[in-house]
């Protein structure tokens, strides 16, 4: 049977949303013409007014919007800029060399990937979205690099404690940076509000309430990401290293280390970003009066943001 096509995964659903958010991050879909894009979208709006031509098949309509999802925006229905989707995010397990300039360069993405994907019901002045970024970026870099400075001089540990120190450092440095870098690329939502949706995708009111559960929601993804990066390819490399066809061939252990973090972040980032549904759902009592009043729904939806 033909599927339901939505602009969202199933919210009670974890093994749904996983596969809709490996859908989201796969690279492939960087490389989309606009052609394609547009043939993508016109054949969901066709699935949608019941004017599909024949012979159009369940997997191609799975494709269509696994693409227009990766690619466009929900709330503001245009194109995200190419290297801040989600299938552009580069990982952060490298911070332990703590070069301010790599730091500099990979939370102003991080920024960009959170401004682009953030709650976008409401505009965002360009001032606001420089005071966001300077920030966001000054105090995650901040954070990084003090956090393993402090550790380094710290001349009264014994060499055994500071380095065990140093290897758990870049977690919380990491996780630290990511909460600020979300918090200030997105703070305009805090002091907007976001819509929030009745059952029939109806906007019945601009909640600062919800605003801060959208961010709270996505900062805590950004605290889980690194998690199975920080632990992952230690464990793997130490076993890899014992291998006589590495010891042999130690120039090996670069790429091949870069290898595995790269293949533990495929896999945390959509385990990170599934944690919550994208398009989330908060109980009307918990929200501002006003918009209890303006609804007869238990329950209002609203767009998290990832």
């Amino acid at each position: 049977t033909t599927p339901v096509i939505g602009l969202q995964e199933k919210p009670h659903s974890f093994i749904g949303r996983l596969r809709h958010f490996v859908d989201i991050i796969d690279p492939s879909t960087l490389f989309v013409s606009e052609r394609r894009l547009k043939e993508c979208i016109k054949l969901l709006d066709d699935f949608k007014h019941g004017t599909l031509p024949p012979g159009v098949s369940d997997l191609q309509l799975w494709e269509a919007q696994k693409v227009k999802q990766a690619i466009i925006h929900p709330d503001t229905g245009e194109k995200i800029f190419m290297p801040f989707r989600m299938s552009g995010m580069t990982s952060d397990e490298d911070l332990r060399s703590f070069l301010f300039f790599s730091h500099w360069l990979n939370q102003s993405h991080n920024a960009c990937v959170n401004y682009a994907n953030r709650n976008a019901t409401k505009p965002t002045p360009t001032a606001k979205f420089l005071q966001g970024y300077v920030g966001a970026v000054t105090s995650a870099v901040s954070i990084a690099v003090g956090l393993n400075v402090l550790i380094q001089k710290a001349n009264k540990l014994s060499p055994a404690t500071r380095m065990i120190i140093q290897r758990l450092v870049p977690f919380p440095a990491v996780a630290s940076a990511n909460i600020c870098n979300v918090g200030l690329m997105r703070h305009n939502e805090l002091s907007e509000g976001i819509d929030v949706l009745d059952n029939n995708g109806n906007v019945v009111g601009s909640s600062k309430i919800a605003a801060r559960h959208a961010i709270m929601e996505t900062a805590f993804t950004r605290v889980a990401l690194p998690m199975p990066i920080f632990v992952l390819p230690p464990i793997i490399m130490s076993y890899l290293e014992r291998l006589q066809f590495l010891q042999s061939n130690r120039r090996l252990l670069l790429p091949i280390h870069s290898a595995v973090c790269l293949a533990t972040f495929s896999l945390s980032l959509p385990l990170a970003i599934s944690l919550f549904p994208q398009m989330s759902q908060i109980e009307v009592s918990r929200l501002e009066p006003e918009i209890a009043m303006a609804t007869d729904c238990k329950v209002v939806t609203y767009n998290k943001g990832l």
